[in-house]
């Protein structure tokens, strides 16, 4: 059980003081922690981008207290986009909406849609309450780079040039929200997460999947995205043991991350079972991808999670994560696609 905590009445005055001031805050939701900065306010913003060292054309999630604070960002909610915002904010899901006159283009990416969304994390809500307004935030990692879950991870991440940190303890969920574009009359799923496709399909029926040229790039949807430094390769089940084996001849260290214990013991593997009920996989994976990317390994061997959807988030990342990884890798090596068969 994940230990939610509050903020002291001191801390969360020196968060507001710090937006106020223009300056980045970072702060616990119940997915991954972001690194917020005032939504109204361009320069602000512009300063997480090149903290983050994110690309100006990716839009940023705008964090907002209650649902009747959506006119100030978006200038029509569809029928569809009210039932979603009504079965699971505050949660982890994020809509795509047609963007007010006022939201400026750096936080959308010069595009016409806006993301938003209301965070459930008590921390968060504390947060957006006192601060009583928008909070632009992704998440609190150098662009590309693993998630942080947890505050020590941002702070390895950034040290002293973030200028608050709240500590809400580990993240509930582990991954990203869910993204939905409400768009053109059309409901589709952008990006997976802890609301799954069967659940929006039962508040509002049909719902497309993936991205096609109509609709507008949203956060986390590069090829290559969530990875470690260490190189990561995909790999079945029943080979991990032979390649774990075979790639640590000759003193080379090897990670693997699997869903079951090694048949034997490998002197030059660091062997992480994580089990294989998807909703621990995915509360622990970028935890456990941080513990395996600092053991000085040579790649990180990921165990290929199972096909159904309570795995499609973390698939997802997977994915992602692997293609980071063998841009990385050296060119013409049986690992540098990512995945192995």
């Amino acid at each position: 059980m994940v230990k939610v905590v509050r903020a002291s009445q001191a801390e969360i005055e020196a968060a507001v003081d710090a937006l106020r001031d223009g300056e980045l805050v970072a702060f616990p939701t119940e997915t991954v922690y972001g690194l917020g900065a005032n939504a109204s306010n361009p320069a602000a913003v512009r300063k997480v981008f090149e903290l983050k060292g994110r690309p100006p054309s990716h839009p940023v999630i705008v964090h907002i207290d209650q649902p009747r604070y959506l006119k100030r960002w978006v200038r029509e909610i569809s029928p569809a986009a009210a039932q979603l915002a009504e079965a699971f904010w505050p949660g982890p899901l994020t809509l795509v909406l047609p963007r007010a006159e006022t939201v400026h283009d750096v936080v959308t990416g010069g595009q016409d849609s806006v993301a938003v969304r209301i965070p459930s994390h008590p921390m968060a809500r504390q947060l957006l309450d006192a601060f009583g307004g928008g909070i632009a935030a992704p998440s609190a990692n150098r662009y590309g780079r693993l998630s942080p879950t947890r505050a020590e991870h941002v702070q390895d991440e950034f040290g002293d040039a973030v200028k608050v940190v709240l500590d809400g303890g580990e993240c509930q969920s582990g991954l990203e929200s869910t993204i939905v574009s409400c768009l053109d009359g059309a409901v589709r799923l952008l990006r997976p997460g802890a609301v799954t496709l069967s659940q929006l399909r039962q508040v509002v029926g049909d719902v497309q999947i993936g991205a096609d040229r109509s609709v507008p790039r949203v956060p986390g949807s590069a090829a290559a995205h969530y990875a470690p430094a260490t190189s990561l390769i995909i790999v079945p089940g029943g080979d991990l043991d032979r390649l774990a084996e075979s790639m640590s001849e000759g003193g080379q260290r090897i990670a693997v991350l699997a869903q079951r214990l090694p048949l034997k013991t490998y002197q030059y593997v660091t062997w992480i079972n994580a089990g294989k009920r998807a909703e621990a996989f995915g509360h622990d994976l970028y935890s456990n991808l941080r513990t395996l990317d600092k053991a000085g390994c040579a790649h990180i061997l990921v165990q290929e999670v199972p096909g159904d959807e309570r795995w499609d988030a973390i698939r997802d990342r997977l994915a992602r994560a692997a293609a980071g990884g063998a841009a990385g890798a050296d060119e013409g090596s049986d690992v540098a696609i990512g995945v192995l068969p």
